[in-house]
């Protein structure tokens, strides 16, 4: 994307999401969605997360377009939007590890 193209409304609608990022329970929830689709029952079980809690993250994480919910009966299946939404989570988790090495490596030549 180039920087000609970024307005400041879309600066905005970035740092939402980006924000969203920002609270380890959401990405903990992401997560626990990478291998498919969850009820909020089941993923309660699965993040120990009280259900309240999930329920609140899991309403803002389908607002911004991360996850899709599909109502059966008197079950909400929720799973993720698509696999890109954890695309930023593995350059993150990929950036920490390469520091963590550096780190290890840095601290045994001292």
């Amino acid at each position: 994307m180039r920087q000609s193209r970024m307005t400041p409304a879309l600066f905005e609608l970035v740092a939402a999401r980006f924000k969203a990022f920002g609270e380890p329970v959401r990405l903990q929830i992401l997560h626990a969605l990478a291998d498919g689709e969850h009820t909020v029952s089941e993923l309660v079980g699965s993040t120990a997360i009280a259900q309240a809690n999930l329920s609140r993250h899991l309403q803002q994480l389908l607002a911004l377009g991360f996850v899709t919910r599909r109502k059966r009966g008197l079950f909400a299946y929720y799973r993720l939007a698509d696999r890109e939404v954890l695309k930023l989570c593995e350059l993150m988790c990929g950036r920490l590890e390469k520091e963590t090495t550096a780190r290890k490596a840095a601290l045994k030549s001292a």
